[in-house]
């Protein structure tokens, strides 16, 4: 709504935004981000969705009516930009505790201590790139600031890093202005939070882990680059709780993973950064946002008849109101990620199956039936689109939703096989799996290749 009014203000056009009554903060903070902090905004007092219809006619009636009118009738008043201080500016010194004071009374800091970011550290870390500091990456939402190389090296110090992962934290601040990844979606209500995935020689070369408890902190690499991507949104894209952060629970920040290469190798299995669209070998990052996940515990039996039934399930378990990225809001924008223990990678390779043809079984026998897909989406999250057999007559969904008329017909979860992604990292030796629900075009897979600096070698040596 705000991006429509800011387009019709700009145009001349006076508008008025109805905003509900938990979205006001966001909406100013938005607004700042498109340029026009004073952008008309109507309130709507609590919750559309838990109001009766007169409730609602009174809500609006009584309270937006007007401000609908006074917002489409006076001129909004000036409002200009505080200046922000140049990058290279010291806007704060003292010891180490009045630092951390400092930042967190300012909003900077995820409520952890950070490591003050001194020029001299900050100048240690760009001695690890060799783009140019002043290098603008992009222009971030929701505040419209400019993720430039500085402000990585900033951030990378301020959450912990070492300076050698300066290259990761380009390739990931690249991703995250990716247009395709939606970054001006990660302060959105379910509260979805970034998993990274990280490929290549570089897994060894910084000491990731890839094995057992991948994913909980206690490495240095795993736990401050995942640390340093939550950091990144808050002091730069602007994504602050009880501002422009909506998520009504949220997540913690996710520790970066790595995959398993090794095994990879060994089972013939390419990796997530080849499924991205890389040359194997290559050092990459993978992003993508998800609202949760669950383990699967304990995969066993045979392979066919047990284990892959087991895993299946489990991924129709783990997506409900996620389908309306399938069909309605997202089209064809779900893409389920699936991690697979080395154990569990081993025993399906030695039973002949590939990356390939584990996906097609996921495709085929990860299903709902049509009637229930189809409550998802009208009743349950009230989606204007949800008439399965109607989306396929004008060609906008795969024809596998409407091969019959039958209600109890299963139907996928995504739109071909190629959208389930499945990546090998964790204990070596326990036979679990991990299914995570994706949150869509609000956070769809991107990547990007590490560019090493030219003197790589000799800087990790020194």
């Amino acid at each position: 709504m705000l991006r429509a009014s800011a387009v019709c203000e700009a145009a001349g056009v006076p508008s008025s935004s109805l905003i509900c009554e938990g979205f006001i903060q966001q909406a100013k903070g938005i607004s700042i981000g498109l340029g026009m902090p004073n952008i008309p905004c109507a309130m709507v007092p609590g919750h559309l969705g838990v109001q009766t219809s007169d409730e609602i006619r009174r809500n609006v009636l009584d309270t937006s009516l007007a401000q609908v009118v006074s917002n489409l009738t006076r001129t909004p008043a000036a409002v200009s930009f505080a200046n922000e201080k140049s990058e290279r500016e010291v806007f704060f010194t003292g010891d180490l505790d009045a630092v951390n004071r400092h930042y967190y009374d300012h909003g900077l800091s995820d409520g952890l201590p950070i490591l003050p970011p001194t020029r001299e550290r900050i100048e240690t870390f760009l001695r690890y790139t060799d783009r140019d500091p002043h290098e603008s990456l992009g222009t971030l939402p929701t505040d419209g600031r400019s993720a430039t190389i500085w402000s990585i090296a900033v951030n990378g110090v301020m959450a912990g890093c070492r300076p050698e992962y300066m290259p990761v934290l380009v390739a990931l601040i690249e991703a995250m202005a990716d247009p395709a990844y939606g970054v001006e979606h990660s302060g959105n209500t379910p509260g979805g939070e970034t998993l990274i995935i990280v490929n290549g020689p570089i897994i060894k070369d910084l000491g990731f882990n890839y094995t057992q408890g991948v994913m909980r902190d206690g490495f240095l690499p795993n736990t401050s680059i995942g640390r340093f991507w939550r950091m990144y949104l808050r002091n730069v894209a602007g994504f602050l709780l009880h501002q422009n952060d909506k998520a009504t629970y949220g997540n913690t920040w996710r520790v970066a993973i790595a995959e398993n290469e090794d095994v990879l190798a060994r089972v013939g299995w390419q990796p997530t950064s080849v499924d991205m669209g890389y040359t194997k070998g290559d050092n990459t990052v993978t992003i993508s946002r998800y609202t949760g996940g669950n383990l699967i515990v304990s995969l066993c039996g045979a392979v066919e008849n047990n284990m892959l039934p087991y895993l299946a399930d489990a991924v129709v378990r783990q997506n409900s109101w996620h389908l309306m990225f399938t069909v309605g809001q997202g089209m064809g924008t779900l893409r389920p990620l699936v991690l697979l223990t080395p154990i569990l990678a081993e025993t399906f390779a030695k039973a002949g199956w590939t990356k390939d043809r584990l996906r097609r079984y996921l495709f085929d026998h990860a299903r709902v039936p049509a009637w229930e897909f189809e409550r998802m989406l009208r009743d349950w999250t009230m989606k204007p689109v949800w008439n399965l057999a109607e989306q396929v007559r004008l060609g906008k969904i795969p024809k596998v939703y409407a091969e019959s008329d039958d209600p109890k017909r299963m139907v996928p979860l995504v739109f071909k096989a190629e959208d389930y992604m499945i990546s090998v990292t964790g204990d070596p030796l326990r036979n679990s799996a991990y299914v995570f629900a994706h949150n869509g075009l609000l956070g769809y897979p991107v990547a990007r290749k590490i560019e090493l600096p030219r003197l790589w070698d000799s800087l990790r040596r020194s």
